[in-house]
């Protein structure tokens, strides 16, 4: 009896107590995504960066960017939003706000990005027009003799095509009294934007406008008038001898013109000038750069820790540095298998040593694992996030190649493995892709395989400064050479990393391709001249 006056004590002390007791355990803090998102005149899929919580939509320009139409927007489930965006339209003429809400809220940021094609030109101008779309002010020079009274319309485009009209209308071919600045209304979407046309007379007929020295190639940009004979001259220090640029090397457009300057030698210092017939403009010097030797790109250095094959010898450090300037996903791959990227004795005809052995493969056990496409980077492997990896992209680099070489044979099969989103891939031919980009990042730039916070490299992005690739979706019988030109979008910004990519199944990134897909890449090495 008194054990059971003591339970009953016992149990009724804490029932009380319970009634005292707080809940502190916090809320779990799980980020909420947009998932995936379009528009209406779309000029490309959208950007979502879970890292920054941005997205950057990109407008055709002939959307109105103040009234944008959205026809997909989903996000984690579970999450509230505080807009329905496939209701209506939007103002993106600034960025929005969008918040996603569970047990915490998340503050998105989605903004537009909307490239109009304007341009302005008068014949015998000098140089390009100065287009400002923010002041709405055209600028075009011409000679100093020039009849201003009457001048003499080549080309215009104002706003978005087929959609845009000018008051009072200026045609092509038409003749306008440039005098004083002319002020035209320019129309389109029920909106008018006042723009002004200025002239301004120059007695330079021509003139060296910028000079950027690569390592073996200079690029040179010049203005005189469009109708002349334009081209350009150089010398090495030293000489007294001018060298023309060949005119299949030099081009042209409105008055304004450049040129590629070849086969020139590493740090060795040059002038050039612009000219037009018997006119010679300004002179610039300039002193080239040097060249880089791509460090292991003939893969003859690997070794074994424990199941991982490492693309660099035991002990290096990493770059810069030390000479650990590639890696794998072997790292990711080996959480349910072997390495899927290894050292191969297989080389090209006629050589020796090793070559990178890339295999796509189903890592895992019957339905319990993903597929793995074999992959080599400059770069390194940061981090596993689950059955998925975590990659930062890029090694140091601030000189300008031109070309990637190499050898490469690829083996594939038909795609027999897919993520969900892939899915319509299934049973057509897999396909290998090997990329090399130049870009302007701080930092190494992380890639995420995870669905859930994926981040992938954009060749289209803003930080890419020059960009080539290969693909191939047939098989090959033996090794074969091959050659990616880079594609520069600007010849004076400087690069800071330099990205090269290697994979046997092109969508590895979303675990998609051929269990059969074999990809051998060996002897990669730079170019500096054309």
């Amino acid at each position: 009896m008194k054990r059971s006056v003591t339970y009953i004590i016992a149990l009724l002390t804490l029932i009380g107590a319970g009634g005292c007791i707080h809940n502190d355990l916090p809320y779990p803090k799980l980020p909420q995504n947009i998932l995936s998102i379009a528009v209406k005149g779309e000029l490309s899929p959208a950007k979502i960066d879970s890292t920054d919580y941005t997205v950057r939509i990109f407008l055709d320009e002939q959307v109105d960017i103040q009234a944008v139409q959205f026809t997909q927007f989903t996000y984690s489930p579970g999450a509230e939003c505080n807009k329905n965006l496939l209701e209506g339209s939007w103002d993106l003429s600034v960025p929005m706000t969008v918040e996603l809400s569970l047990y915490q809220s998340y503050q998105w940021m989605i903004s537009a990005e909307q490239n109009i094609e304007r341009y302005f030109t008068v014949a015998g101008q000098i140089g390009e027009t100065v287009i400002d779309a923010v002041g709405r002010r055209i600028i075009v020079s011409v000679p100093e003799r020039a009849d201003l009274s009457k001048v003499e319309v080549t080309s215009i485009k104002l706003g978005p095509r087929d959609i845009t009209t000018i008051v009072p209308a200026v045609p092509q071919g038409s003749f306008i009294d440039l005098n004083s600045p002319l002020r035209i209304d320019v129309n389109a979407w029920g909106r008018t934007e006042d723009w002004t046309i200025y002239a301004q007379r120059t007695e330079q007929v021509v003139t060296t406008t910028s000079v950027d020295p690569w390592s073996m190639v200079v690029w040179a940009y010049g203005q005189a008038p469009a109708e002349a004979v334009n081209y350009f001259e150089y010398q090495e220090q030293g000489s007294s001898s001018w060298i023309r640029v060949p005119d299949e090397d030099t081009t042209g457009k409105d008055g304004a013109f450049s040129c590629c300057i070849k086969h020139l030698k590493p740090l060795t210092t040059y002038t050039v000038r612009a000219c037009s017939g018997d006119n010679k403009g300004n002179e610039m010097t300039v002193t080239t750069q040097a060249t880089e030797i791509l460090p292991d790109g003939d893969f003859e250095n690997w070794w074994k820790n424990g199941r991982i094959w490492c693309p660099w010898a035991e002990g290096a450090d990493e770059w810069p540095g030390g000479s650990r300037f590639w890696d794998t996903g072997n790292t990711g791959a080996a959480t349910l298998g072997e390495s899927n990227v290894k050292p191969s004795d297989y080389v090209p005809a006629g050589m020796t040593g090793q070559s990178a052995e890339l295999k796509t493969e189903f890592k895992g056990i019957g339905m319990l694992g993903k597929l793995a496409a074999g992959s080599i980077y400059t770069g390194n492997y940061k981090k596993t996030d689950g059955t998925n990896g975590i990659l930062d992209f890029g090694r140091p680099w601030s000189v300008r190649p031109t070309k990637l070489r190499g050898y490469y044979q690829y083996t594939n099969g038909d795609i027999n493995y897919s993520s969900k989103e892939m899915e319509y891939l299934k049973g057509r031919p897999d396909t290998c892709s090997i990329y090399i980009a130049m870009t302007d990042w701080t930092a190494p730039y992380e890639i995420r395989t995870n669905p859930n916070n994926r981040q992938l490299f954009d060749k289209n992005a803003s930080y890419v400064i020059a960009y080539g690739e290969l693909q191939r979706g047939t098989s090959m019988d033996a090794y074969e050479e091959f050659e990616i030109e880079l594609k520069y979008r600007s010849t004076s910004i400087m690069p800071t990393y330099i990205m090269i990519t290697c994979a046997s199944s092109k969508y590895g990134d979303y675990f998609t391709g051929s269990s059969s897909s074999v990809l051998y890449v060996d002897q990669l090495s730079l170019d500096y001249d054309y």
